[in-house]
């Protein structure tokens, strides 16, 4: 059973760095086996198709960040300490993982697989209730003025996920948005953060 997952795990790394270089929808399965020296059988074991092998990475990706995100919260009890802290971390991911959303040419049906939706799903919802739960925290301490967290992690959430998805909307036009750009982004993502809080504290520490 280790060996199965040590196995595994070694295909979803190989899975990545080909992802990362070329984008999905140019790379094969057949290309993947052979960085990994894999044979075919062997691959399509452990994943029975493109969209089981996206869906394998896409969960590793996930799984390391929520990692990163709850082991740097646990280190903060300040929601304008801890914020910055987060949105640099989503930062690094989207820069190293940027080429997964590029298909280049006709679209991967591979990306939109059922099972590949609903992670999603569960993934912007699990994202949510992680801020819900750091407004929660917050508003318990004081920083913030009592109020719907839910709501205002949702209206949090959703700002910040437009900012990035203008940058991947200029990357489809320019295949990798220059340094600068991301730059901006980041700028962009820290200056609203600021704004949001101190739209949220209570009126007599505004």
């Amino acid at each position: 059973m280790v060996e199965t997952d040590k196995k595994r795990e070694l295909i979803i790394e190989g899975a990545i760095k080909r992802f990362i270089h070329f984008g999905i929808n140019k790379t094969t399965m057949n290309e993947i086996a052979d960085d990994l020296s894999v044979s075919k059988p062997a691959l399509y074991y452990y994943f029975p198709d493109k969209a089981s092998l996206i869906l394998g990475v896409v969960e590793k990706i996930y799984d390391d960040y929520f990692h990163a995100i709850t082991k740097e919260k646990a280190s903060y009890k300040s929601l304008e300490d801890i914020i910055p802290k987060l949105i640099e971390i989503g930062h690094k991911y989207f820069q190293r993982y940027y080429m997964l959303h590029l298909s280049g040419g006709a679209p991967d049906s591979s990306l939109y697989s059922p099972e590949l939706r609903n992670f999603l799903d569960k993934m912007k919802s699990k994202t949510q209730r992680f801020y819900e739960t750091l407004f929660e925290e917050a508003a318990n301490r004081g920083e913030i003025a009592d109020q719907d967290c839910a709501k205002i992690a949702d209206l949090y959430t959703t700002s910040q996920n437009g900012l990035t998805s203008l940058c991947i909307m200029h990357g489809n036009k320019e295949l990798f948005p220059a340094k600068k750009e991301l730059k901006a982004v980041l700028d962009k993502q820290l200056n609203l953060s600021k704004i949001f809080i101190k739209g949220i504290k209570p009126s007599q520490t505004k």
